[in-house]
């Protein structure tokens, strides 16, 4: 499911150092180390329903890419993000956005992406997905296109199915993080998924962080002016840096 807290959050001042680039015909936001990297590795970013050109969407990538990592957001959406009056819009109908961005219509360009990736010599994916991009970064791990699965705060999962699912058939190192204040996984949805993939039952690795008293979106929106949201976006990074050292 989507609800409003989808659209509820914070928006960061900065300026975006990656660039707009055509990766298999899709515009993708890249952030492209300025160390040496491993070229033959990429991050595939899904984001929120505020897609690639939102500020900060743009600057995550660029904390990753900052980090060393071959970051790339792609336009899955298709210049189809939720439109601005839809910020910190409680009215805004997201359930309707949502129903107009089906897997039939939003994979495609990801995969696209990731085959140009291929060919260019790209051999080993990690994918991080928010909110509604968490989805979707399930799914490829799913389909084991990627090596490493970072989600925080997904949307459009359904407990226990999408989670048993990955369970059955996923191969990638799985770090999930998530807000005991989020709407859309209660904490008896944490505890299930817990249950799912904890105590050594996912073998390829997996980590679930609950962060006090953050809600839905605080990973890529929280308010950094609140004490509990800044320590959860900032300790949700430091997890995801941890894991793509660990697992990439």
């Amino acid at each position: 499911m989507s609800c409003s807290h989808c659209v509820i959050g914070k928006e960061y001042l900065g300026s975006p150092e990656g660039k707009i680039h055509s990766i298999g015909g899709v515009p993708c936001y890249v952030g492209t180390p300025t160390i040496e990297y491993d070229r033959k590795k990429a991050l595939i970013l899904l984001t929120d329903i505020f897609g690639v050109t939102f500020s900060n969407n743009k600057l995550l990538v660029d904390d990753f890419a900052r980090k060393g990592y071959l970051t790339i957001a792609p336009d899955y959406l298709l210049g189809d993000p939720v439109p601005p009056y839809a910020w910190n819009n409680t009215k805004f109908d997201v359930r309707a956005w949502t129903q107009n961005h089906p897997s039939e219509v939003s994979r495609p360009p990801i995969d696209k992406v990731i085959q140009a990736l291929r060919d260019g010599g790209v051999n080993s994916f990690a994918v991080t997905g928010y909110c509604f991009g968490g989805c979707y970064a399930i799914d490829l791990a799913i389909d084991q296109v990627v090596d490493v699965l970072i989600v925080a705060h997904p949307s459009q999962v359904q407990v226990p199915a999408t989670f048993q699912t990955l369970a059955e058939k996923g191969k990638a190192a799985f770090l999930l993080e998530l807000g005991s204040e989020d709407t859309e996984l209660s904490a008896s949805d944490q505890e299930e998924i817990d249950n799912i993939f904890g105590d050594g039952k996912y073998a390829p690795g997996y980590k679930c962080k609950v962060w006090d008293g953050c809600p839905h979106g605080f990973a890529v929106r929280g308010d950094m002016l609140d004490e509990q949201q800044f320590a959860g976006k900032a300790g949700s990074f430091e997890d995801s840096i941890a894991w793509l050292k660990q697992y990439f």
